[in-house]
């Protein structure tokens, strides 16, 4: 059995996804920089920091984010810089390094909260009616099931196979 060639329908469906994902982060990392003074990674950063207690690991972090531990040492220097987290050496393993949020990244967070919720609900999430919304989310995490097992704070699972002949709906 060969490989069943990419219709016109597959690129469409792969490349307005792309799209939207491009489109959406360009316009929320520009809103945030011009009012506050945060790209959306930043902002990413520091709300991943809150959510997991105020402070993880550098790798935790890495893999919360979706960035290369290089990359998530860089924009971590941005934000030390700016005073919005700090890296502190971990206490249970001294050569772990954790990186903190600060009371001044908790009041930016908090300065920006509202821009943000704003802008991701009129730019994405009102694009959609509730029950279309809970269906997106479901369906996005079947292609994406680690995001699933981030938010609760577990190894991802091992995909499963798909049953044989099954196909989204189009």
């Amino acid at each position: 059995m060969g490989i069943r060639p990419l219709g016109e329908t597959d690129l469409q469906a792969w490349f307005n996804f792309l799209n939207a994902h491009t489109s959406l982060t360009r316009q929320l990392d520009a809103i945030l920089g011009s009012r506050h003074g945060v790209s959306l990674a930043e902002h990413t950063v520091l709300q991943q920091l809150v959510l997991g207690g105020g402070h993880l690991r550098m790798t935790e972090l890495a893999d919360t984010v979706l960035l290369s531990p290089s990359g998530t040492s860089r924009l971590v220097d941005r934000l030390v810089a700016g005073g919005l987290i700090e890296r502190r050496s971990c206490d249970d393993d001294g050569r772990a390094v954790h990186a903190a949020i600060t009371d001044s990244g908790r009041a930016r967070l908090e300065e920006a909260g509202p821009v943000y919720a704003e802008a991701l609900r009129r730019l994405f999430i009102d694009q959609f009616s509730a029950e279309e919304y809970e269906v997106l989310a479901a369906l996005l995490l079947r292609v994406a099931p680690a995001c699933r097992s981030r938010q609760a704070g577990v190894e991802p699972p091992v995909p499963s196979p798909l049953e044989p002949g099954r196909r989204a709906p189009r």
